[in-house]
This record gives C-alpha cells, structure tokens and sequence, in this order.
C-alpha cells in the first residue's frame, strides 16, 4: 500500500483532519501563499471542470446564456441596497489605491499615497450591485425581458476560518442574474433552478438533497425568499449545496431598473439570482469517501476506467497493450473516459494504491495469463470488490458497471440520510439529539427569536423549511406556541 494512503487519517479518529489529509494527499488542493486562499490542482480542478460542463449544459437547456461582468465594484453601490451590504460588509476586501513605488529606504515597495482612487473599489463578493447596474442600460421596455443571464467567475469573501473547498476567502462559481417583468415569473425562475440543483447533486453527484425554503434569519442579504438544497455529511453536518433567490424588485428600485409594461406604464423589474461554488467539491468528498480515499461518482470521475498490466518484461508489455488498445477503444467509443496506465516508473502495487485513493469507480488489471485465459481482473471503488470478465464484451459490462456504481452511492448516501434523520417533540429532546449529529425535525413557531435562541444553546441553525416536508400544525418545541409545520435543523459547515 502506498504511503500516501497510510498516512490518511481515519474518519473515526478525526474527521476533519481526514478531510483535510485527502483533500491534499489525492491531489485535489493544497494552501496558497495568501491566507484563505487554495490552489486547485489539475485533477480536482478537472472534477470541478466535470461539474462546470454538466450545470452549463443544464443552464443552456432553460434559456439561460453566459456573460462576464467586472471583478471590481463601487464601493457606492453597494450602499444602494442597504440589507445587501450589511450582509456582507464584514467579508468585503477593499481597494484603495492604484500603483506602488519603491521604498525610500530600499527596502522594498510601499503603497503610492499619491496613487489613492477616488472612489474605492470591492472585489466582488457577489454580483447584484453591478449587474443591476448594467442591467438598467439593457432594459426599456417588456420586450427586452426576460434577460436570463449567468457568469461563471471567482469571488472574494474574506472568510476567517477556512477549509479547502467548503470555505474559503476566494472561491469559484456560477452566479445567475435574470431578470422578469412579473412576479410570478421571477419566481418560477428562483424555482426551476432550485429544480436545476437538485437534479445535478443527484443525477450527478450522487447527493442527496432536501429542497426547501430559507428562515429569514438564514435568507440571501436583499432576497425576499432564498430556495436552499440541503445535504448531509458522513457525519452528521448539514452542508448548504445550492441557493436560489427570489429578490423581488429590491436591486431594481435601488438602480432604478424600469420598463414599459405592455400597458404602456412604467413598473420596476423583478428579479432572481442563483448560485453554487467549488463548496460542491466538499460535498463530492465528504458524502461518499472512505479511509481508502476519494470515491467518486462515475458521472463526474475524470478518470472512470483505469487499466494497469502486470508484466515481467517489455515484451510481455507489448502483447498486453496490442490487448488493451482495442478495449480503449471500444470503451471511448461509448463515451467513458480510460486512462491505460503502461508507464514503467511505478510498480502496480503503487498504481492501484494510487487510484483507489484517487477515487477511479473502476480498475482493471490485465497480465499475460489474463490474456491466456480471455478475462479481465475488475475492481470496483465503491465496494472495493474484485471480480473477473471476459474480454470479450467488455466494454459493454464495464458501461453497466459505472452506472451501477453511480445507483449504489446514491443510495448509500440517501439511507445513511434517512437513518440520521429523527422527529422531537420538545426542546430537552432536541438538546440530547442534537448532539448525535443528523438532520431534527421539530416545530418552530416561526420567529427569529426562537431561532436564535436554539442556535446560541446548541450551534444549530434551521436548514430549511422543506417543500415537501411534514405541513402537519403542531406546537413550537421551545415556546409551545403554534407551529405550521417541521423544519430541520442541524449543526452545519
């Protein structure tokens, strides 16, 4: 087994070093020179790269086109929009002047207090501000709406705790910014993202996720109503895995974004804005790894398929690959991707060491006897179970195999979900409950004091109101007064 593997912390020893060991050891991350800030290395960027290909094509399918708008905004703006800066004042980094010079004394570059702007400038820790200020030069009339845009783009929040991936002072994403003449078709749109998600976490990721409706203590600073999807860890931590706001007209009415409705009157224009970052990264990691390492879902593995030879010799080699070649072949050909791995600086040992922490969904090791005998060693990552198949139809059974990976992860993950998912009925309850991990479901009485107050005693917050959740009246577990229905809460990243 390679080092790299029994260096990696267990997860019943101490899962957020584990998390932070494989973060590293597989290649994913590792920390920058700037405080916060990681480097995404090319195998966990080629996972994101995975992701970013799949939730365009989805945004593309509804209409929805990319565009890039700029990195600086004016400090003015965000003033516009009063609940919007509050929310993130705290995380804003700032530029204040424009050039540098050497230092007097030699020792260095100093900042030009010469070179001062005018106005200072945020990087930008989310897009409303300038966006809706451009907007206002797009739309007129009704005619010019729906605008249905998206960038995908980098941001800046200066976080103080940091984690690769889940949190960090700069992170990639998506941000959609669109734009509608009513109300009901900004919030069709806020909707059918949250539908967009959804369907990606699963289809995709293989996450499970609960859709549902922030609290107004949790809700998107200058949203109305923030559509969250919530996932579960292995440990028990809710992790928010994508957001969608209905924002109303309030960044309308703050850059005075008007049209001509069909009625000839002018009226504001209603918006949405949507979201998800690298923080998927995080959730890829942590719903289906192991102490072996990553396990990837085959919808998003760079690598689904890697084939290593066992040879003694270069001419044993030789045959092996004229063997392999016509199975990667046939194995591209149905789309899957295959890396056949002949390079001589590694013994296979290493190799399979390698890949299994790695998270390849399926290995398959061939040797001259192999070949004799018309089969294929097969290792499957999410069981880790190893089996022999012909050569002959491979490819065919290995298509299967991927999608039979990709059902039982997602179903791995839902019942681990399920089994950490519990009902109280009062607040004495949900304190010894909260500490076992998992998502609560309790009544609220739905005001932001109660909430506060659970968050203060036991560090948990409401996940979300879920759509389809329980709507059965009951009674606040904390106050005993009326509850319209149960909302989970959990301890959450």
């Amino acid at each position: 087994m390679a080092k790299e593997l029994k260096d990696l912390t267990k997860r019943s020893d101490n899962y957020s070093q584990w998390y932070n060991d494989l973060v590293v050891k597989a290649d994913l991350a590792e920390q920058s020179a700037v405080r916060g800030c990681m480097v995404i290395k090319p195998y966990g960027y080629a996972i994101w790269e995975k992701m970013q290909q799949q939730l365009d094509k989805m945004f593309k399918e509804t209409g929805h086109q990319n565009a890039y708008f700029p990195l600086l905004i004016p400090k003015s703006f965000l003033s516009r929009e009063a609940e919007h800066v509050e929310g993130f004042a705290k995380e804003c980094a700032v530029v204040t002047h424009h050039r540098l010079k050497n230092a007097p004394d030699g020792s260095g570059v100093v900042v030009d207090p010469d070179a001062r702007l005018e106005e200072e400038l945020i990087i930008r820790p989310t897009s409303e501000t300038i966006i809706w200020n451009t907007y206002r030069n797009w739309i007129h009339s009704y005619r010019d709406l729906p605008i249905l845009v998206n960038q995908w783009a980098n941001v800046m929040r200066w976080e103080m705790r940091t984690r690769m991936f889940l949190r960090t002072a700069e992170f990639l994403w998506q941000e959609g910014h669109t734009a509608h003449a009513t109300r009901d078709e900004a919030m069709e749109e806020a909707v059918k993202m949250l539908n967009v998600y959804s369907d990606f976490a699963e289809k995709y990721m293989a996450v499970p996720v609960i859709k549902g409706v922030k609290s107004a203590n949790e809700r998107f600073a200058g949203a109305l109503e923030t559509y969250t999807i919530e996932a579960m860890m292995q440990d028990g931590k809710a992790l928010q895995s994508g957001t969608s706001h209905f924002l109303g007209q309030n960044f309308a009415k703050a850059f005075d974004v008007t049209f001509v409705n069909k009625e000839n009157q002018p009226e504001y224009v209603w918006a949405t804005s949507w979201g998800v970052s690298t923080r998927l990264m995080g959730a890829l990691i942590m719903t289906h790894s192991d102490d072996n390492g990553l396990v990837l879902p085959p919808h998003l593995a760079p690598i689904q398929v890697v084939i290593v030879p066992i040879y003694k010799n270069a001419e044993q080699l030789a045959d092996i690959s004229k063997t392999v070649t016509p199975i990667v072949e046939k194995l591209r050909a149905k789309g899957i991707s295959v890396k056949y791995d002949d390079a001589d600086n590694r013994r296979p040992g290493f190799k399979f060491a390698d890949y299994e922490l790695k998270g390849v969904p399926v290995r398959l090791a061939i040797g001259a006897r192999d070949i004799e005998n018309g089969v294929v060693e097969v290792m499957r990552r999410d069981t880790l179970e190893k089996s022999e198949l012909p050569i002959e139809g491979i490819e065919t059974s290995v298509a299967a195999l991927l999608e039979e990976i990709q059902d039982n992860i997602y179903a791995k993950a839902l019942k681990h979900r399920q089994s950490m998912t519990r009902t109280v009925e009062t607040y004495d309850e949900f304190k010894t409950e909260i500490e076992k991990g998992g998502f609560i479901l309790a009544h609220w009485d739905g005001t932001p004091e109660t909430e506060e107050k659970v968050k203060e005693e036991t560090k948990a917050t409401i996940r979300c109101i879920p759509l389809d959740g329980d709507t059965t009246p009951g009674v606040c577990m904390v106050t005993g007064r009326p509850s319209k229905q149960r909302v989970i809460f959990a301890r959450n990243y």
